[in-house]
């Protein structure tokens, strides 16, 4: 089917007459999302708008090939997860798709990529293989083009002084990091930064206490001498990116939208304002699944956006795990 169709949607209409045509696709062809709806006794044809399609727990890409294609997998992107714990894979047969995303939503968002030195300081992700994270830094930092864009692990020393060398040449900056390093970094130097683009990926990935987004923002915010601590929301399954310019207020790009579910019947969503779990249509997984129902907690806000504000206790999720295939 036509893939790149989902990059030339503009209106609420487009993006439902593509999710419907992806859907049906994905009912014919992915096996695990077949039998899941089939379970909630779903006919595929009676489904006419986007809170009537089933959304695949997230828990499925750590048991099963989530697949609606033959093709073999160009790349398998895995989870961190916890020592022992299982991890997800998220088997990608078009790296091309994943490449136009996050570089078409980098580009809504915050220009062109060439504009900015890359730095990113990404130590938990460097240290494992099969980061989709890292594979769209690394891909991020060659496009921009600049000499100085790069990883680093823990050379707090050379990023401090790299940075101000940049600040002098007056070169925009894009400083993506994972919190507890950033949070490492400014509790060692202290700056005050002018076009400047700070942020996190969120999670102390178990290397320090978790602390809430609007603490950790103020302690970076004061630590980069910068207004607002900017944030990219997304995970191994998806193959799309959120992103907050500061507040921790996201927003999607044209392809991807966030539902609010009630934690206590699934299949119910919420109105804005209302806290409930998050539910993604990444309609760039067009080859795996595109409606997936995270163990994230979430509001819709009124103009649109939407906040993160915690993750399920596995003994909070109801109603998601309905089937053992």
């Amino acid at each position: 089917m036509e893939n790149n169709a989902i990059f030339d949607i503009r209106t609420k209409r487009d993006f439902l007459t593509q999710a419907l045509r992806i859907f049906k696709f994905q009912y014919t062809n992915n096996s695990v999302y077949q039998a899941f709806c089939k379970l909630l006794n779903v006919d595929p044809d009676a489904v006419l708008t986007l809170e009537q399609i089933p959304f695949l727990p997230i828990e499925f890409f750590k048991s099963k090939e989530v697949l609606s294609t033959t093709t073999l997998p160009e790349i398998t992107f895995t989870s961190s997860g916890t020592t022992g714990s299982e991890t997800s894979k998220h088997f990608v047969t078009d790296l091309s798709i994943y490449e136009q995303s996050y570089l078409k939503a980098f580009n809504h968002f915050y220009g062109d990529i060439s504009d900015y030195c890359v730095l990113a300081l990404l130590p938990s992700y460097l240290e494992r293989t099969g980061s989709s994270l890292i594979y769209m830094v690394e891909d991020l930092i060659k496009k921009s083009n600049h000499p100085k864009s790069g990883f680093f692990l823990n050379e707090y020393g050379q990023l401090q002084e790299l940075i101000l060398e940049l600040q002098e040449t007056n070169t925009k900056i894009l400083i993506i990091g994972v919190s507890f390093a950033l949070l490492e970094f400014t509790e060692q130097y202290q700056l005050s930064l002018k076009d400047a683009v700070i942020m996190e990926t969120g999670g102390m990935k178990g290397r320090r206490k978790e602390i809430v987004r609007q603490e950790l923002h103020q302690l970076l915010s004061q630590g980069f001498g910068v207004q607002q601590i900017h944030s990219e929301y997304g995970m191994t399954e998806l193959l799309s990116q959120a992103y907050s310019k500061g507040k921790g207020a996201f927003d999607c790009p044209n392809w991807m939208k966030i539902l609010v579910r009630d934690t206590e019947d699934p299949l119910t969503y919420l109105n804005t304002g209302k806290s409930g779990g998050i539910n993604v249509i990444d309609l760039a997984n067009i080859n795996s699944c595109s409606f997936i129902a995270t163990q994230d907690l979430g509001k819709m806000n009124q103009d649109g956006t939407f906040e993160i504000i915690g993750r399920f206790d596995n003994s909070d999720i109801r109603g998601c795990n309905l089937m053992v295939l």
